[in-house]
């Protein structure tokens, strides 16, 4: 089993989002075995942001409220996947790529930003997820 955890600052947006969107696309995947979760650098229990609600019921994937997660412990068996490059420093592990490394560029924080950011990193996120869960199917 390959175990995956997005990481951003506060585990309400880009991490949770990009939870959501692996595992909405390993349901529709065969022969990969995958445990996905996330967490924050920052967290502290808030809630899902509610901009990030709304882009994911948009995308029809779950939205209900759940609690951030810090990142305390890290596991060596687990591959880290931070939203920014400089957040690689933060996590004391080999298995830590960030998202530049996946489509060459950070996914920046929409917290606080209007719907339309938040939409326009859920795109961002989703390539890198897409480019992620081909590069699983290539090593398996």
């Amino acid at each position: 089993m390959i175990k995956i955890c997005f990481v951003c600052t506060g585990n309400t947006c880009r991490s949770v989002m990009a939870e959501r969107i692996l595992k909405n696309l390993l349901k529709k995947q065969n022969g990969i075995d995958i445990k996905v979760f996330s967490k924050g650098l920052r967290s502290n229990g808030e809630n899902i942001s509610s901009s990030a609600k709304i882009v994911l019921k948009t995308h029809g994937l779950p939205c209900a409220n759940r609690k951030s997660v810090k990142l305390k412990k890290i596991d060596k068996n687990t591959l880290y996947i931070v939203m920014e490059d400089f957040m690689k420093k933060f996590i004391d592990c080999l298995k830590v790529i960030s998202f530049k490394d996946l489509i060459g560029q950070d996914v920046v924080d929409p917290y606080g930003k209007d719907e339309k950011e938040y939409e326009s990193t859920f795109q961002l996120i989703e390539k890198g997820v897409k480019v992620l869960l081909n590069k699983l199917k290539m090593e398996c």
